[in-house]
């Protein structure tokens, strides 16, 4: 097991001008993590291909790998030639991808109003098509795509598991984030379980959790069950994260795990914090 850093739970550092994209990295690289993973999130390496060189630079001079890229992407309710384009936008990130020397990538896939089950079935066999045309796309380059479960309306783990068999194809899987079952309302120890075996890439992630019936105030937000979510430092929520980890650990999964911090401390002590969490909890299970 590699364990690292998402690049997002440093955003806000980022966006309020603290840290350079650049700087997002070498702090990664200075609390111990062994990898990074880029989520291009405020800026555009389409857009500005002269970062690829500079954040493969700085990820070479911290020690640390590049593990996973990670970006935003929508199939459903489109239009054919909007579909169509979609699918060559993300086909490009994935170019982007191999230019930064990364082998995994996550794509969202859809985010509709309509989270029904009924919605689902029905776009399934569409965002397959795309997933698969993408994905046929990375495997000449080496890479691995993946669906992440957020967004509500592919976030619980047989929603994720019936698209990734859907696409049916050995480099198409999940990016696994151990907390995100909680926004469809899923019990983490549960999904983790279920869908470990298809994960290509693990995201650790805590939040706080309240019944739909206390509302907590400021700085929370809505399970699609109505429960109430805040995210909290990895180790420091109401996630059973040893034992989540347990079975991350006893399932073989030996690839990279990024830590992944949404709460309301401030980003740098909250991403170190949850990231020697997570260090010593490895190592004892």
């Amino acid at each position: 097991m590699k364990l690292g850093i998402s690049t997002y739970s440093l955003h806000k550092a980022f966006s309020s001008g603290e840290l350079s994209i650049i700087e997002v990295i070498d702090y990664i690289a200075s609390i111990g993590a062994e990898h990074a993973e880029i989520v291009p999130l405020g800026f555009s390496l389409t857009d500005n291909p002269e970062l690829v060189q500079d954040i493969r630079q700085a990820a070479g001079r911290g020690g640390i790998e590049l593990s996973n890229y990670a970006i935003g992407a929508n199939f459903a309710g489109l239009s054919d030639e909007a579909f169509e384009n979609e699918i060559a936008r993300v086909k490009r990130e994935v170019d982007v991808c191999a230019a930064l020397g990364i082998s995994r990538m996550r794509h969202d896939v859809a985010s509709p109003k309509d989270i029904s089950i009924g919605s689902f079935l029905a776009e399934l066999p569409r965002l397959a098509q795309a997933c698969r045309e993408i994905a046929e796309h990375a495997q000449s380059r080496g890479i691995t795509t993946s669906v992440e479960n957020h967004g509500y309306f592919i976030q619980h783990s047989d929603r994720v598991q019936a698209l990734v068999q859907a696409v049916g194809r050995d480099n198409f899987r999940t990016t696994l984030d151990v907390g995100n079952f909680l926004c469809a309302d899923e019990n983490p120890v549960t999904a983790v379980r279920n869908n470990i075996g298809l994960a290509s890439m693990v995201h650790v992630k805590d939040f706080y959790i309240r019944p739909s019936k206390r509302y907590p105030g400021e700085g929370w937000f809505k399970s699609s069950g109505g429960n109430y979510l805040r995210g909290a430092i990895v180790g420091q929520g109401d996630i059973d994260m040893p034992e989540v980890l347990r079975i991350v650990k006893d399932s073989g999964y030996d690839g990279y795990i990024s830590i992944e911090f949404e709460g309301m401390e401030e980003c740098k002590a909250g991403t170190r914090m949850g990231f020697d969490y997570v260090k010593g909890l490895w190592a004892a299970l």
